[in-house]
């Protein structure tokens, strides 16, 4: 590559998608930073260019390197792309202000709304930036699972930010032959699209474990988007987000794959197991556990009609049966279709 496009970078959070972020940086031929707390995780990756536990059988490039002290990752880098789960964003955010020896535009790459404050994760990182150290803040999202990233299988995501010129240099820095990255300056829609796919995806995992088929799905995963969207807009987003790669794409891939943790979670609920079984098999982070607590509490705030997102809090949170809360969602008084349209609509004006 052009030696003065070369940047160096830090990825801060070494699971299989900070991993396969830092791999899309590696082969742009940047220099990244990959950092974690896990000093053996972070051996194996300078020794053996692997990554085991999270992504088996991939060879990382050799312009990645590990850290496990977070100040010495940020020397000399202005970008850090924040690949944390949601709980540790705020602790995350504070170490950067701590550590950082000049000013860096973070990159959130998360999915999730923290419950109670109903926070989108910009919002947070907002709440606790120390703007000396942090310039700018961008999200990327959209449908992309880590494991097909790093076999170099084509991608597409969207990048947003209240800066979109910021936004843009974060595209340049991404984008490749197999790795396309969109601009949209819809920064709740995109937010807001790759949360709350999360419900959606836990909800269609229990409907494959309880054995049901593709028509049950496909409505699933439609009036799935209808609540969506309906809260976004409410919330401020444009509606033609949630037609995008940040609505609907991502909620096809993740509700459709089996590399998606929220869809095999909630696979194994439809199957039987209890919540805190089926966290304990996946050994990884589910966020839409989280999401589903806080989009239940954005649904109560905003007064939007949210059944599956409700009826999927009260299987995860008020212990209900799972079948029942199907039953329940099908037994809903008759409407027409088209008053979501409507409501949609409406609520975009």
């Amino acid at each position: 590559m052009n030696m003065d496009l070369k940047k160096k970078v830090t990825v801060a959070g070494a699971g299989s998608w900070g991993t396969a972020l830092a791999m899309v940086l590696a082969d742009n031929g940047h220099d990244v930073k990959l950092w974690g707390n896990n000093a053996v995780q972070i051996e194996e990756i300078n020794q053996t260019h692997k990554n085991k536990k999270y992504l088996p059988g991939v060879e990382l490039p050799v312009n990645i390197v590990g850290f496990t002290d977070l100040a010495e990752a940020l020397e000399g880098v202005d970008t850090v792309i924040l690949a944390v789960p949601t709980k540790a964003i705020r602790e995350v955010v504070q170490k950067i202000n701590k550590d950082a020896n000049q000013p860096v535009t973070v990159v959130h790459v998360s999915k999730g709304i923290e419950p109670d404050s109903l926070l989108r994760i910009s919002e947070i990182i907002e709440q606790e930036r120390n703007e000396e150290k942090i310039s700018d803040i961008v999200v990327l999202s959209g449908p992309s699972h880590a494991e097909e990233v790093v076999l170099r299988h084509p991608t597409t995501v969207t990048v947003s930010s209240k800066n979109m010129e910021a936004a843009a240099k974060v595209q340049d820095l991404f984008i490749n032959q197999n790795f396309r990255v969109y601009t949209n300056p819809d920064l709740i829609g995109v937010e807001i699209g790759g949360a709350l796919k999360n419900i959606i995806a836990l909800a269609a995992g229990i409907i494959d474990g309880l054995g049901y088929g593709d028509n049950a799905k496909a409505a699933l995963m439609t009036r799935g988007l209808a609540e969506i969207a309906r809260l976004g807009t409410v919330m401020g987003a444009n509606p033609l987000t949630f037609s995008g790669l940040t609505g609907i794409g991502d909620l096809i891939v993740t509700c459709t794959s089996v590399h998606s943790r929220n869809w095999r979670a909630g696979n194994m609920l439809g199957k039987g197991y209890t919540l805190e079984q089926a966290l304990d098999a996946m050994g990884m982070v589910v966020e839409g556990v989280r999401t589903t607590k806080a989009g239940y509490q954005l649904a109560e705030k905003y007064n939007v009609k949210m059944p599956i997102t409700v009826a999927l809090y009260k299987v995860l949170f008020e212990h209900k049966d799972v079948q029942a809360a199907v039953d329940s969602l099908m037994s809903r008084d008759k409407k027409s279709e088209m008053e979501d349209l409507v409501d949609i609509l409406h609520s975009a004006k």
